[in-house]
């Protein structure tokens, strides 16, 4: 199993889990590789950080005793000449870097690339540099995200402040721009969180419209698959709080099902944990631990009877060939028992995948 979405932390966020831990923990859950998000601080974004992320990953495993495929992403931003970096270095450290990361919206780290003008100039850059790597989006328009909406006595307030049309809007422009842009990569939605967006993304490979001249992929976690809104007005709410944040019912069910109809190209866990006095008060962070939960999503997968094949085409098959990888299958049996060893399991709040 590959874990193509995660955010290791370390460095200036240290006191929210190690890089030494998140391996370890995903070794543990019999994952054979994971693909780390370049928000981190320092972000990804030059060169020299990003060979020094793959050092300290590697040291990292060394000293745990564990042994698995470490990949990253380098963040861009609109900047050409950073774009370009970037590029190159894609190009020269492959695999260890499998792809780039463009935030279309802000989200923790701060490095989104709000503007449309902004976001044009990257695809357009991409295409000039005639990049056909895979480009990972996070898809929330700015313009449409109403922070004024987030209580913090009512957590689940923060699905009204990120609503369902930001991310459906997002979608849209980004196949639109890079369609313009002539870019030949492959454009990778992060994270789906709305079945509109899913049938945005689906009609631009069916009749009448015509495909966007490049492959185009999403993913899905198991939070949106398995939690919803409602859940989140409880003692412990906030913990829940995610971006794009949990859907109103029946929005995860559905895509829990468009998983089971091979709709979606493969589950990514966005594992994403914080210090607990962080997860709560009016600037509560947003993101949760969920690696140690993705052995027990499978089984829920497999118990509810996914056939095995389309597991290992959403879990490795379907991965590998986006990135053009070959991460070795270990065999190795996932450890049940990691969810206890967090101070907090954002899944016991519905039992859902227990």
């Amino acid at each position: 199993m590959i874990d193509p979405h995660v955010h290791l932390r370390d460095w200036g966020q240290a006191h929210k889990e190690t890089l030494r831990h998140g391996l370890s923990v995903a070794y543990r859950a019999g994952l054979d590789g994971v693909f780390e998000m370049p928000n981190t601080d320092p972000p990804l974004t030059a060169r020299e950080t990003i060979l020094r992320r793959i050092d300290d990953a590697d040291r990292a495993m060394r000293v745990a005793g564990v042994s698995l495929f470490h990949g990253l992403y380098a963040g861009i931003t609109a900047d050409p000449r950073q774009i370009e970096e970037a590029v190159r270095a894609r190009s020269d450290l492959f695999p260890r870097v499998v792809g780039l990361k463009m935030f279309a919206g802000h989200s923790t780290g701060n490095m989104g690339i709000v503007a449309r003008a902004d976001q044009e100039r990257v695809y357009r850059t991409l295409a000039s540099l005639g990049y056909a790597g895979l480009l990972a989006v996070h898809c929330e328009k700015e313009s449409l995200l109403r922070p004024d909406a987030w209580d913090p006595s009512r957590p689940s307030s923060h699905a009204r402040a990120r609503p369902p049309a930001a991310e459906v809007a997002s979608v849209d422009d980004q196949i639109a721009l890079a369609r313009a842009a002539g870019f030949r990569g492959t454009l990778h939605v992060c994270h789906l969180s709305t079945p509109w967006a899913l049938d945005l993304l689906r009609r631009t490979h069916a009749p009448p419209d015509p495909a966007p001249g490049f492959p185009v992929t999403c993913g899905l976690t198991p939070h949106h698959a398995l939690l919803d809104a409602s859940m989140m007005d409880s003692p412990r709410g906030a913990l829940l709080k995610v971006n794009p944040p949990l859907r109103p019912k029946p929005m995860p069910a559905l895509l829990l099902k468009r998983l089971a109809a091979g709709a979606i190209d493969w589950i990514e866990t966005d594992h994403a944990p914080h210090a607990l006095t962080e997860k709560s008060g009016a600037g509560a962070a947003s993101g949760i631990p969920v690696l140690p939960f993705y052995p027990a999503f499978v089984k829920l997968l497999l118990d509810r009877g996914m056939p095995r094949p389309l597991i290992e085409e959403l879990t490795h098959e379907g991965i590998c060939r986006a990135f053009g990888l070959a991460v070795p299958k270990s065999g190795r049996p996932p450890d049940y028992r990691l969810a206890g060893e967090y101070p907090f399991d954002p899944f016991a709040v519905s039992g859902a995948a227990r």
